[in-house]
């Protein structure tokens, strides 16, 4: 098979052509990365979800066999385009005045594309100190994908020296980040003729209440900033993104259902909001609910958990990634990603990546060249170094 030669722009117009919104299969990006993979000599393996309409992908450069490998990860999904007001095809690029437009220029497909052009230089250098790929599905609902692929590392290879999870960090290196824990909540109650409000249970005034709460939650967070905190904003925030309820303004409405997020700082007790949210839904909103509609429910369901990322201060995990990112200190970041998870299967994880953060998810999002040109340069200091 004759080695498939792109340059880093163009491997970033193909990944970015596919629409791998994390509601559609990304199945056609994985096959091209294996073609890709296989047409240099490496192998890779498929880890796919319970209906085989995604998959992660795992491939080694190098003796896979061997110990201290270095893990290079990324996700391969996007978050949607729906409603934003683009100024041209989120899913073709464009380059204007030093940047490249499209959905995921900077989360993150950028990142895997360098990895992936990085390929061939890996190979010729024969590398003394494996280099796994690993890219997953459903990063951006809550890291679904990349779990099952951590798992299959642990179990199946030489535990890895260090995993880079390169999302957009503007090549900066960063030790820590916050968790996340995102829920749905459905309040039933009862309807009725608005006129009788006595005879109905209203799901949207008493899903104000619980809404009331978080925002009460919020504001004692913000109270509870500790001194010296790297975070931005410093302390854990609590979000209400969607509310859903009712039919008509003349029905008490029966169903109303919201989204709501908290972002903990590492130190604080990822299950203290849910806790005391779900005490307060149970011990004093149902039990007025119900004296109306004893059938009246709450239920909040999880729709994305993932851990944060907590400090290895002056790990050699830590001391490799700077000497490569030629920085002299790292970040905390408020974002979310897989690098905790990492962490929880024992290897040391940092966070490191072309773009920036405040360009992912919004329309028009773009990577400036300059950064693109600076994770090029991390990475050819990443082949010598596993080139012993």
């Amino acid at each position: 098979m004759t080695p498939m030669r792109l340059s880093t722009r163009e491997m970033i117009d193909r990944l970015i052509s596919f629409d791998t919104t994390s509601r559609n299969s990304n199945l056609e990006l994985i096959s091209f990365v294996e073609d890709y993979l296989a047409s240099h000599g490496v192998a890779s393996q498929r880890v796919v979800n319970e209906d085989g309409s995604k998959a992660n992908l795992f491939a080694t450069i190098g003796d896979a066999s061997k110990p201290g490998g270095i893990v290079l990860s990324g996700h391969t999904d996007v978050v949607p385009v729906d409603g934003q007001d683009w100024s041209s095809d989120p899913f073709g690029v464009v380059e204007k005045d030093g940047m490249l437009f499209g959905r995921g220029t900077s989360d993150m497909k950028s990142f895997i594309a360098i990895a992936l052009v990085m390929v061939p230089e890996f190979l010729k250098r024969g590398p003394a100190i494996p280099v796994h790929l690993a890219f997953s599905y459903d990063e951006e609902i809550g890291c679904l994908g990349v779990r099952p692929m951590i798992d299959s590392i642990v179990r199946e290879l030489p535990r890895p020296a260090v995993a880079i999870v390169g999302e957009p960090s503007m090549m900066k290196v960063v030790n820590a980040h916050k968790s996340i824990q995102s829920y749905f909540t459905t309040v039933t109650g009862l309807e009725s003729h608005s006129s009788a409000t006595d005879k109905g249970v209203s799901a949207i005034f008493y899903a104000m209440e619980l809404i009331g709460f978080l925002g009460k939650l919020a504001e004692e967070m913000r109270g509870r900033s500790p001194a010296g905190c790297r975070f931005a904003p410093p302390y854990t925030t609590i979000n209400v993104g969607v509310v859903k309820g009712g039919t008509a303004v003349n029905i008490i409405p029966r169903k109303c259902e919201f989204g709501w997020e908290y972002r903990a700082l590492p130190d604080d007790d990822p299950d203290e909001i849910i806790t005391r949210f779900t005490a307060f839904a149970e011990e004093d909103v149902l039990p007025r609910m119900r004296e109306v509609y004893p059938q009246a429910r709450i239920e909040t369901r999880e729709r994305a958990k993932a851990p944060g990322l907590v400090p290895e201060t002056g790990s050699p995990a830590e001391t490799l990634i700077l000497k490569l990112a030629q920085c002299n200190e790292t970040e905390a970041v408020s974002y979310a990603t897989e690098a905790g998870l990492f962490q929880m299967a024992d290897v040391p994880t940092l966070v490191c990546g072309p773009g920036d953060i405040a360009q992912a998810h919004k329309p028009d999002e773009f990577i400036a060249l300059s950064q693109i040109a600076e994770c090029e340069r991390f990475m050819m200091r990443l082949a010598e170094h596993v080139a012993g």
